[in-house]
C-alpha cells in the first residue's frame, strides 16, 4: 500500500493508523502548488482526479480516497488492533462519530485554509466553537470517543491540531483529550514522518 499525503492535512489521521495498526505502508508526499506532484515525481491527479489527500493506493493498483473510508479500510486490515467496532451499537457509534467529526470539524475548520475575509473567518471559527463544545459531549468522561482508542480519535486528532494551528478556542478537556493523543507512540511516530511538531 502506499499512502499519498500532506503534512498535517486530514491525511495524518490514515497515516496514524496504519502506525497503530503496525501496516506495511509506503508514503509519498504530494505537493500542492499550481501543479499537484507527488515526492515520487508522479502528477497527483492522475492517481486521484479530486486532487484531495489522503488517497490509498492498494497493492492491486486501485486507489481508495475520502478519509473516513480509508481509516476503516485500514482498520479492517487490522483487526486485532481493535480500531475500529466491527458489530452492535458500538458499530453504529462509531459510524456516526466519523460522520460528525467529517461534516461538522473538518469540512466546518478546513475553509481556514483558504484564507478567507474577516467576517467569514469570524463565522467559520463561532461555528467550531460550538462544534467542538458538541465533541466534548461526545467525549463525555471516556479516555476516548468510544471508550478505547479507535479511528475517531485520530481523525478528531488532527482537527483539534488544526484548531489550535487556526487559535480556535478549544477546552480544556479537550485540550487534555489532544494531549492523550499525542502522547501515543503511534501518533509521535506519525508526526515525526511529516516533519511536524511533537509536543
Amino acid at each position: 500500500m502506499k499512502l499519498y499525503y500532506v503534512p498535517g492535512a486530514c491525511s495524518l489521521a490514515p497515516h496514524i493508523i496504519i502506525r497503530e495498526a503496525g501496516l506495511d505502508a509506503a508514503l509519498d508526499r504530494v505537493t500542492f502548488g499550481k501543479e499537484r506532484l507527488t515526492e515520487s515525481g508522479r502528477n497527483f491527479y492522475d492517481i486521484n482526479p479530486q486532487g484531495a489527500v489522503p488517497a490509498l493506493e492498494l497493492d492491486n493498483g486501485e486507489v481508495l480516497t475520502e478519509a473516513q473510508v480509508l481509516l476503516q479500510y485500514l482498520a479492517a486490515q487490522a483487526p486485532s488492533a481493535n480500531l475500529a467496532p466491527v458489530t452492535g451499537h458500538e458499530r453504529w457509534r462509531l459510524l456516526e462519530t466519523l460522520n460528525f467529526i467529517a461534516t461538522e470539524l473538518h469540512k466546518g475548520i478546513s475553509p481556514l485554509f483558504r484564507k478567507p475575509n474577516e467576517e467569514a473567518q469570524r463565522a467559520i471559527v463561532d461555528n467550531a466553537v460550538n462544534r467542538l463544545a458538541l465533541l466534548e459531549r461526545k467525549l463525555g468522561d471516556k479516555d476516548y470517543l468510544l471508550g478505547g482508542f479507535s479511528i475517531a480519535d485520530a481523525y478528531a486528532f488532527v482537527t483539534l491540531n488544526w484548531a489550535r494551528m487556526f487559535s480556535i478556542p478549544v477546552s480544556p478537556k479537550l485540550t487534555a483529550y489532544f494531549e492523550c493523543i499525542r502522547a501515543r507512540p503511534a501518533v509521535q511516530q506519525a508526526l515525526k514522518e511529516e516533519g511536524l511538531p511533537t509536543s
